[in-house]
């Protein structure tokens, strides 16, 4: 496990964050497909806190998007980098999960976020703003549709529905189980909405969620037993 520090002239007040979110949002790439789903290798990323004594833990769980066969996993932990505050998320979670992915032995691949890309606010979720930082593909997938708006998909797998925002779709509910609730997807970096439902479909075979997201919970929840106990 990687012991993070919060780096030096990380944002401390919500104006700093978001007049990065503003900077970094210029940089998000919208107009690549992405990778084929079910090819190469595809990681999950996820945190958790114990607030109490400002400990958040990251795990990277890198599977081989045809079998979904485990390749890799590393986690690391780090002090809360910023406080609590809707929209901003990414800022107390980035510096911790960005040291698990350096700490994988091979290259992650397509990365799939516990959380929002486009489907936020200020439309730059951990999913876009990871993307942004890595360069590399990312993805959001989310249970539930934040502040948007969204028609209830149909009953069987596969079904979606735009997530709006007004009249933007900012990403899509998408049925993985038939007559289960969906889960809530959205671009993050360098994928196209379509191709990032089919990957999610590809990921969630048997249960609602995503493979990647359901190792990368079990893990970070371990290792934050670990590193509290």
């Amino acid at each position: 496990m990687t012991t993070v520090r919060i780096p030096a002239g990380w944002p401390a007040t919500e104006e700093e964050a978001r007049a990065v979110q503003d900077e970094l949002r210029t940089r998000v790439v919208l107009d690549e497909p992405g990778p084929p789903p079910g090819t190469g290798h595809v990681t999950g990323v996820d945190v958790a806190y114990d607030d109490e004594r400002d400990v958040v833990v990251a795990a990277a769980v890198v599977l081989d998007a045809a079998s979904l066969d485990l390749l890799a996993e590393a986690t690391a932990v780090g002090r809360v980098s910023f406080p609590y505050v809707p929209g901003l998320l990414a800022f107390r979670e980035i510096p911790t999960v960005l040291a698990a992915l350096d700490g994988l032995p091979c290259p992650p691949g397509l990365v799939v976020c516990d959380g929002y890309g486009l489907a936020h606010p200020r439309r730059f979720g951990l999913a876009s703003h990871l993307g942004v930082l890595t360069g590399l593909p990312t993805i959001g997938v989310a249970k539930n549709p934040f502040t948007f708006t969204y028609e209830e998909p149909g009953t069987p797998r596969g079904a979606s529905a735009p997530l709006r925002a007004g009249d933007e779709e900012v990403g899509r509910a998408l049925r993985t189980r038939a007559d289960v609730k969906p889960v809530f997807v959205s671009v993050g970096h360098r994928v196209s909405l379509d191709n990032a439902c089919a990957h999610i479909l590809a990921l969630a075979r048997d249960y609602r969620l995503p493979e990647t997201t359901r190792r990368a919970d079990a893990l970070c929840r371990r290792a934050l037993r670990e590193a509290t106990s």
